[in-house]
């Protein structure tokens, strides 16, 4: 936990001591941009996630996932990747924390080339063990499944969501099975300026799991600012969000803080 708090006060400490405002009109296109998973835009997210009260002994874990997201524009359709590669401490007793990189999801939406308020995106999702402690911060399993976008502007306005399913395929025979689902939806209303408010709740069920303990479903806001650091464009998010559903051990709230670079 000390390492990554470290690495992420660092990080913050670096956006607030080199940020300088962006130009008011093109923050507010590159505001909308960062907002739609499906912008034909290269951008490099790193989001930190704080989640408290987890495990039997109430401890806060700590999440930073790797977002690189890589759009091939094309004619009539638009191929965008996105991988996440978690990097993870996750508590192991009363003061005892496991770090390293967790299982990575790599992305890929298809979407047709439109400039309507309306666009959406559907692909495979594949899932690689590539956890450093297969036991402790990964699933052991190799998976597949699909995942899907919608989006919409209009205005000041921008919504839609993002899911997807995946179930394993291969890997420790000796392991759980993954038949795990995810679903974020998001609307943001922007104020000007780069500004903007929202919420962008990660809701998960684990298929696998019994009844009670399927389901993490959170509720909270977020707010964002694009701004730059040097000459690089980037967006600034802060949110925080409480777990009106969750398993038993599960986080009871997260602070999540995202550092996202910009490529328009």
């Amino acid at each position: 936990m000390q390492i990554a708090d470290r690495a992420i006060a660092s990080l913050i400490m670096a956006a607030a001591l080199f940020a300088n405002t962006a130009n008011g009109q093109d923050a507010d296109a590159l505001a909308k941009a960062a907002q739609n998973p499906l912008a034909t835009m290269t951008t490099l997210p790193l989001q930190a996630n704080w989640n408290s009260n987890v495990g039997p002994n109430d401890r806060t874990s700590f999440n930073l996932n790797i977002q690189p997201v890589i759009p091939i524009p094309g004619e009539k359709w638009n191929v965008i990747t996105r991988t996440i590669m978690p990097v993870n401490s996750v508590p192991s007793g009363e003061t005892d924390s496991i770090f390293g990189i967790g299982d990575t999801l790599f992305n890929v939406y298809f979407s047709p080339n439109s400039s309507g308020n309306l666009t959406w995106g559907v692909g495979p999702v594949i899932q690689i063990p590539t956890a450093t402690n297969p036991e402790a911060l990964g699933s052991g399993k190799w998976g597949a499944g699909i995942t899907g976008v919608v989006f919409y502007a209009k205005g000041k306005w921008t919504m839609g969501a993002v899911a997807s399913n995946i179930w394993s395929i291969a890997g420790d025979s000796d392991r759980a099975d993954v038949n795990f689902l995810t679903v974020q939806p998001f609307i943001n209303y922007n104020l000007g300026g780069g500004w903007a408010i929202g919420s962008a709740p990660l809701a998960t069920a684990n298929w696998e799991a019994d009844s009670d303990n399927t389901w993490t479903i959170p509720l909270g806001a977020q707010i964002s600012k694009i701004t730059k650091i040097a000459s690089r464009p980037v967006n600034l998010l802060l949110g925080y969000y409480d777990n009106a559903e969750h398993p038993d051990g599960g986080a009871e709230s997260s602070v999540r803080f995202q550092l996202n670079f910009l490529f328009p």
